[in-house]
């Protein structure tokens, strides 16, 4: 294990920094996320009870089109300093490069949405109904995010193999997304909007587990295949 993780959190922890002394790739993901927000807010009466019904899939199309755009950059950032090349090379196992890069990839999204859900709350002056329905909720919000980032990471790395990268990973993403997306938007649902709370809710989560199981490990397993592609 010592293996996995050693290079792993070198490679999470070299993207972060990079990313600290840049600053583009958080900075394009909380513009995206802002206009996002401001155009949901023009487009439809915040004052309007039945808008507050739309606040759960606003939360989930902000995290899939702001983490399409880190995802994007995860690896044709490498690709074009020849550094994914050093990885491959280097005397590491290539499932410690995936769980670094879904590392720094998942901490990227997480950080978005930090940001970007209490501004969707504040502009649609919306509430959660309980206290008790918060812990639930940044259950949700975890699980979805963390099966999104495992086939995201794994697809950009195949995507960045093409020279339209930031067009083949959407059309590779989605259709295998779609079921986490699903039941993360149904979930969110249920815990902020209706009355049944986390018991209602609690089999959407159990989906979104085995999802992420059975994806993370998919691409703990097949990324060494990918990179020779």
């Amino acid at each position: 294990m010592k293996h996995l993780l050693a290079p792993a959190l070198a490679i999470a922890r070299k993207d972060l920094y990079a990313e600290w002394k840049t600053k583009q790739t958080i900075t394009t993901m909380l513009i995206f996320s802002g206009l996002v927000i401001l155009t949901f807010s023009f487009a439809f009466d915040p004052s309007n009870q039945a808008v507050s019904a739309l606040v759960p899939g606003m939360i989930w199309v902000i995290t899939i089109f702001a983490g399409i755009l880190g995802l994007n950059r995860s690896f044709t950032t490498e690709k074009q300093h020849d550094h994914l090349h050093g990885m491959m090379v280097a005397p590491v196992d290539p499932s410690g490069i995936y769980i670094g890069k879904f590392l720094a990839n998942l901490v990227f999204v997480l950080v978005v949405q930090v940001v970007s859900i209490p501004l969707l709350f504040l502009l649609f002056d919306f509430q959660v109904p309980a206290y008790s329905s918060i812990f639930y909720f940044l259950l949700i919000i975890f699980l979805g995010t963390f099966g999104f980032i495992a086939v995201g990471t794994l697809l950009a790395a195949l995507a960045s193999h093409a020279k339209s990268s930031e067009m083949l990973l959407p059309i590779l993403l989605f259709p295998l997304v779609t079921p986490v997306i699903i039941a993360a938007v149904q979930a969110t649902r249920l815990v902020l909007t209706e009355q049944e709370g986390a018991a209602a809710a609690l089999s959407w989560m159990q989906l979104m587990g085995a999802y992420d199981v059975i994806f993370f490990a998919a691409g703990f397993l097949l990324f060494e295949y990918v990179l020779e592609v």
